[in-house]
């Protein structure tokens, strides 16, 4: 099975620039816990609901003036459309990582999550392994 056979499409992202208060007001409406950041259409970063509480919110910041490039993860890991989701696996336990973006010609047209692969019945075992592998705990950087 291919990326493109389980991801999700039309995924909101938002921009660099945007604030951390209309980020968390999306991540709320379309009730997901992460969100990515593209710049005209290029991950660029992903932000997640801890990013915003660790990051900004317990440190003082204010949200509405702090823009979601100051908390964005950079350096993402991303996948083609036509790659393996044998191999996706395999790289989200290796890299302890829930969703990856889809990305085709450095653009956004999708994300993979763990809960899309858990959905699909023939990856039970493969499903197991990634949530062990992403479950431990990391080593502190």
């Amino acid at each position: 099975m291919k990326v493109k056979d389980i991801m999700t499409t039309n995924v909101t992202y938002v921009e660099p620039n945007a604030s951390i208060l209309d980020t968390a007001k999306l991540m709320q409406q379309h009730n997901v816990g992460s969100i990515p950041v593209c710049d005209k259409g290029s991950v660029v970063g992903m932000v997640t609901d801890r990013d915003i509480v660790v990051r900004n919110i317990a440190i003082g910041k204010n949200p509405q003036q702090t823009p979601v490039s100051d908390i964005m993860t950079t350096g993402i890991t991303s996948v083609s459309p036509d790659m393996e989701m044998s191999q996706v696996t395999k790289m989200m336990a290796d890299s302890q990582i829930r969703r990856v973006p889809v990305v085709d010609h450095n653009n956004l047209v999708g994300i993979v999550a763990l809960g899309d692969v858990a959905t699909d019945a023939k990856f039970d075992t493969e499903v197991a392994d990634t949530l062990t592998e992403i479950s431990r705990p990391s080593k502190p950087q």
